[in-house]
């Protein structure tokens, strides 16, 4: 502290120095909001038969195999220099933190994806998982360089071997990777959308590739809706009804707190987090019409204040991570006592039902 003026250590952000090294650290942390690294039953994989959805599948494939994003991921002419080092520290830390949960994101989809195609024999699901390893490997790959200019570029090759796998069953890597490619269009287009109209917020070029960028994500739900319709039990049994609900309102929610850890982030961006969420939401919901029998009532009375009441508990299950002794325990353990009641506050709130269509193909239209 400033012995002649103490306020200026109230007055001075405190930030912790990043590096590569604590960027690949922060890709490798598993925790219940960072993304994962996946694996499977890959033999039950093999055995999916798409004749049932064939016309539409081949029309999907069609489409990845012409690759039209194949010259989008390289920087140009739009590309912007940044000045890091002018940049807000708060927003620095918070934008790397997005970018580094971004990055480890595309990757993770595109090691499972890559695995899927090594392990496999079947000539329709490797051919699928061979194109979307190859975009999923270019948006990290796109992401990373934004990180490398910065100085803080993850290691990828690293991350591959020290990051925890989780082993999911087929049919939750469905759920779970339906949701994901489909929120992923929503948050990009919704970014992009809003800076389109608002450009003098768009504070990194990176945003600029967001167009064709979330096109690949919503096509690659699209081959987990076809996916899903090979087998009917999936998406229209009681049981799996259930995992169902329970996918949609734990990518809900995670999202919701994992945003509102950004809060400088989302003031650069000019955008209310609560406003964003639930616009992503409400996209997400209308898409996900096409498959899933039931959506979630993101208007109902219980839905935001329980998704705050989740938010608060894991700012209290980190606060009390950071004091450490008894007193962080109990604080960590009360915080995950309210985060979890506030889940079954949520997933308990009446759902909507649906009836999908015949014909399960859309196309992105926002």
């Amino acid at each position: 502290m400033n012995a002649q003026n103490p306020d200026i250590a109230a007055e001075t952000p405190i930030v912790p120095e990043i590096d590569s090294t604590a960027t690949t650290a922060m890709a490798t942390e598993t925790t219940m909001l960072n993304p994962r690294f996946y694996t499977t039953d890959f033999d039950e994989m093999d055995r999916v038969d798409v004749s049932s959805i064939r016309p539409e599948w081949d029309k999907l494939i069609a489409q990845m195999k012409s690759d039209p994003n194949k010259g989008h991921f390289k920087k140009n002419a739009d590309w912007d220099k940044i000045d890091w080092a002018a940049m807000d520290p708060k927003l620095r830390v918070e934008f790397i933190d997005f970018l580094v949960s971004s990055c480890t994101a595309e990757f993770s989809g595109c090691v499972l994806y890559k695995e899927m195609k090594r392990r496999g024999n079947n000539p329709d699901i490797c051919e699928l998982f061979n194109y979307m390893a190859r975009d999923e490997a270019r948006h990290a790959g796109f992401i990373n360089d934004a990180l490398r200019e910065a100085g803080v570029a993850v290691n990828l090759g690293f991350l591959t071997k020290a990051k925890k796998y989780t082993y999911f069953r087929p049919k939750f890597i469905y759920y779970a990777t339906y949701l994901s490619e489909k929120i992923g269009y929503a948050r990009y287009i919704t970014i992009y959308r809003h800076l389109e109209a608002n450009p003098d917020q768009r504070f990194h070029p990176i945003f600029k590739w967001f167009k064709e960028w979330c096109n690949d994500e919503f096509s690659h739900g699209e081959a987990f809706a076809l996916l899903m319709r090979t087998d009917p039990k999936l998406t229209s049994s009681f049981a799996n009804k259930l995992w169902i609900r329970f996918f949609l309102t734990a990518v809900y929610s995670t999202m919701f707190v994992r945003d509102h850890a950004r809060p400088e982030f989302h003031k650069a961006l000019g955008v209310d987090i609560e406003w964003y969420d639930q616009e992503v939401f409400r996209k997400t919901s209308t898409i996900a019409r096409q498959v899933f029998p039931i959506e979630v009532d993101i208007d109902h009375p219980r839905w935001l204040p329980n998704l705050r009441r989740m938010r608060d508990a894991f700012g209290q299950m980190d606060a009390g991570k950071r004091k450490g002794g008894v007193a962080g325990w109990l604080g960590k353990m009360v915080g995950g006592a309210k985060a979890a009641t506030a889940f079954v506050s949520l997933y308990t709130i009446p759902v909507i039902k649906r009836e999908p269509p015949k014909n399960v193909r859309l196309e992105p239209i926002y």
